[in-house]
Order: C-alpha cells, then sequence, then structure tokens
C-alpha cells in the first residue's frame, strides 16, 4: 500500500491510499479519482514529505498538525453528507450483517417495521431488490467496530 497526497484542480488537498503506484495510475487513467472535499475529477499527485520516524524519542517529536482534516466537513455538500449521515444514525436500529433477514422480515410481517441499516452483500442485496424490498445502499460505512 502507498499514501499520495493529492490535490485537485481547486487546490483541495487531502490523503488516499492505493495498492501501489500501478494502481494510482490506473485509476487516474480511467477517471475514477476525485476530490474528497469538492468531487472534481481533475486530481493529480501533490508534493508530499516522506514519512520518516526520526531516531529521537516520540515524547520530543514535534507534533504534526493536518493541513485540512478530513474528518470535518469543508464544504456544504460535506456538511449536508455529514447531516444525513447523523440523522440516519440516530433515527435507526444497525442490524449489522443481520441486515437481509430483518428487512425480509419486516416486510413480511413477521417483525414490528422500523428503520434500520446495516451491511448486506452484493447477492443478497440484489435478491432483497428483486423481491421489491424497499431498500438502497448507503454512501458511507459504518463507525461500529467489527471485531
Amino acid at each position: 500500500m502507498i499514501r499520495y497526497t493529492l490535490q485537485c484542480d481547486q487546490d483541495h488537498r487531502f490523503e488516499s491510499w492505493f495498492p501501489s503506484a500501478d494502481g494510482f495510475e490506473a485509476l487516474k487513467a480511467a477517471g475514477q479519482l476525485e476530490c474528497a472535499i469538492c468531487g472534481s475529477r481533475r486530481v493529480e499527485k501533490s508534493l508530499m514529505a516522506p514519512s520518516v520516524t526520526p531516531a529521537r524519542k516520540k515524547a520530543d517529536a514535534p507534533e504534526a498538525k493536518p493541513e485540512r482534516p478530513l474528518s470535518e466537513p469543508q464544504s456544504e455538500a460535506e456538511k449536508a453528507f455529514a447531516a444525513m449521515r447523523r440523522h440516519i444514525e440516530e433515527n435507526s436500529d444497525y442490524v449489522g450483517m443481520n441486515f437481509a433477514s430483518e428487512a425480509r422480515a419486516m416486510h413480511a410481517g413477521e417483525t414490528e417495521a422500523r428503520a434500520i441499516h446495516g451491511e448486506a452483500k452484493l447477492e443478497e442485496a440484489r435478491e432483497m431488490l428483486e423481491e421489491g424490498l424497499p431498500v438502497l445502499p448507503l454512501p458511507f460505512l459504518t463507525r461500529r467496530k467489527t471485531n
């Protein structure tokens, strides 16, 4: 794995991991890279310092401060996305990998209907859609620890 600092044509800087340098180039050539902040597809590698740990003690090392932390919404779209995520997580039950069975049980009237979110394998999701279950993929991964 390799981490690159990337920059879009709007001067937004962010980091991303790639399986290799060739992996980055393949994604770029396919037009599958986009800015994590504004969505621009004009993304290039930015100058970056190598990550080298000095021989001195960690306590003596100055703390690195990120330029723009991705954990804080930067644009109006990111703020709306964060609000949507917060709303979903606060107003539905997380059922984990039991999502397909829970959704089917509610659809069949076997259990009380309620708002749920969770995880399903691609084939399970396809089958639920073919069965007419009102499900849709969420554009984020759960924050819950899986192990």
